[in-house]
């Protein structure tokens, strides 16, 4: 894995987590300049998602085991597209801390597949 995507993603996650997070606060609900938010940290975690499994199928091994790395891996890139969809779902304050929950379980799993890759 990269340390450094891994590091940019976990800091982007974080901060679309205060900056929605900072809305919900402010009793408001995601607007169109959050979801821009959403799709770069989503092209990072797509970014992410191709090296993994490119350094996958060169043969790089992840020290806990391909299967969990996988299993992160995935759950990393979907993480925030399901914030965002709920965030669509409830269009009040609970979908800005909606996606600010979102911003910090993608951080939390980033961690998590820098650990398990062996960092």
């Amino acid at each position: 894995m990269l340390d450094a995507l891994t590091i940019a993603l976990a800091a982007a996650a974080i901060v679309l987590a205060l900056w929605c997070g900072i809305a919900a606060y402010r009793d408001q609900s995601t607007k169109d300049r959050h979801f821009l938010g959403m799709a770069v940290v989503t092209l990072l975690a797509t970014v992410q998602l191709v090296v993994g499994i490119v350094q996958l199928a060169r043969g790089a091994k992840p020290e806990q085991g391909t299967v969990i790395f996988v299993a992160y891996l995935l759950g990393a890139f979907a993480c925030t597209p399901a914030a965002g969809f709920l965030s669509l779902a409830e269009r009040t304050r609970w979908g800005s801390a909606t996606v600010a929950a979102g911003g910090v379980v993608l951080a939390v799993l980033e961690l998590r597949l820098y650990d398990i890759w062996g960092g």
